[in-house]
């Protein structure tokens, strides 16, 4: 495989191992967010396409009890196993997330480290030698791409393979999500892992986050193309507009709760007339973090906080996922007939409205405003059907969806945006296997 034997050279070259050490070897993709995107948290139907670009990790296991990390192109990161214990229990989360948060520049390693610990706290494995972990990666940070979840997914996968611990796929993705929630402190939902894992070349997983069922994979048709366009506006899982969004929503679904304890189990299973009939109007705009916690006590997310200065919309961030969900199963369904020209403009359309409701949530922002309205003058007589918004807003990539030689209207839409903004994007337009069927690999140098 020409991507490992490039990791291996790059190893090499760098000289980041000893000649003739053993490592155990692994690769995760990035993912592009076809559909559903931050509905994923209230329990959503997602559609998520795994890209060719890819993570890789390399682990030699060593005998000295250190965590040695080398990410290729950062500064080297070191910390002793016995800083993740407390007498003979591992450390808590809390505690860990304040050491890696101590500096700026260690904050990446907590999703290295991350996983070791979410081993050793919800599997009772016991690391009785230490490791040297390398690291590079083709999936750029910021960009809305999975970054991060391609990072726990490798090292999970090079761990499991070096110490000869077993995990099922989807097991291993709650774990990935663990070390992202609770030692990163990053309050994404479960798609990116499950994508980086579980995902299959040129197919569409189908995840329904309740809180992470598979369900069977969705061809994506040979006339259509799918590309993910970068928009080169930072992107990032932990930042104030995503983390905002995440709580309104969540204080939306327990005033839903206080008005009707029977409401569903989550929130994307109230079907859109139901929220119309029953709930929207009960719903605020808006409300102050104070006033919410005094008349609800709290939410029913454990990871995300609510803020008592801080004003949140609320009635918008709760509809997004009902709706969503809605918009997902019929894309899915439409994916999985015949296709006629109607039938892919209403696809695009599907994707033109959930681009919407992400921007009335406050997660737009100009550079993919401009991508998706570049896409809508193309249109379906130049191959564009449509286009979105991608993960946790903000910025970051926009998925398009186009005929299958759709590149001449791509590559005009890349050039309209560089000339407009001085930015050339990115385009993210391959497939590949995820982790599991990657598996790790036990490599001499």
């Amino acid at each position: 495989m020409t991507g490992l034997s490039a990791f291996i050279e790059i190893l090499e070259s760098n000289r980041v191992f000893e000649p003739g050490a053993t490592l155990s070897v692994a690769r995760a993709p990035g993912r592009l967010d076809v559909m559903g995107g931050i509905a994923d948290y209230s329990g959503s139907l997602v559609l998520q396409r795994t890209i060719a670009e890819a993570t890789f990790a390399a682990l030699q296991v060593i005998d000295e009890p250190m965590i040695h990390v080398v990410s290729i192109g950062r500064a080297p990161y070191s910390i002793r196993f016995d800083a993740l214990l407390r007498g003979d229990a591992p450390a808590g989360y809390e505690e860990a997330r304040a050491l890696f948060h101590r500096a700026t520049e260690s904050r990446w390693a907590a999703y290295v480290v991350g996983v070791l610990l979410v081993l050793m706290r919800e599997r009772g494995i016991t690391f009785s030698r230490g490791a040297k972990i390398a690291i590079s990666s083709a999936v750029p940070e910021g960009k809305g791409v999975a970054s991060s979840a391609a990072l726990e997914a490798a090292v999970m996968q090079a761990v499991c393979g070096a110490f000869e611990i077993e995990l099922e796929p989807r097991e291993m993705a709650l774990l990935c999500q663990k070390a992202e929630n609770l030692v990163a402190g990053a309050p994404c939902g479960v798609m990116d892992q499950m994508t980086c894992i579980c995902g299959q070349t040129n197919t569409l997983l189908a995840l329904l986050c309740q809180p992470a069922e598979l369900q069977d994979p969705v061809p994506v048709p040979d006339e259509l193309g799918l590309w993910g366009l970068d928009s080169g506006e930072r992107h990032a899982v932990g930042g104030s507009d995503y983390a905002s969004v995440r709580a309104g929503t969540f204080m939306g679904y327990r005033i839903m709760m206080e008005n009707d304890p029977a409401c569903r189990s989550y929130l994307a299973n109230v079907t859109p007339t139901e929220f119309e009939k029953e709930f929207l109007r009960k719903l605020p705009e808006e409300m102050p973090g104070d006033e919410f916690l005094s008349r609800y006590s709290g939410i029913t997310d454990a990871v995300t906080r609510i803020e008592c200065a801080r004003v949140y919309k609320i009635r918008r961030p709760a509809a997004h996922p009902i709706y969503e969900h809605h918009r997902v199963k019929l894309f899915r369904q439409l994916l999985m007939s015949p296709a006629s020209e109607e039938q892919r403009t209403l696809l695009g359309e599907l994707m033109y409205e959930s681009h919407e409701s992400y921007s009335s949530c406050g997660l737009g922002s100009h550079g993919t405003d401009l991508i998706v309205s570049l896409v809508r003058a193309e249109g379906p007589s130049k191959a564009m059907y449509g286009a979105r918004i991608t993960g946790g807003g903000s910025g970051g990539t926009v998925a398009v969806l186009g005929r299958s030689d759709a590149y001449p209207a791509i590559r005009r839409i890349v050039d309209a945006y560089e000339k407009q903004t001085g930015y050339r994007p990115c385009v993210f337009s391959g497939s590949s296997d995820g982790a599991s069927k990657f598996g790790s690999r036990i490599v001499s140098i």
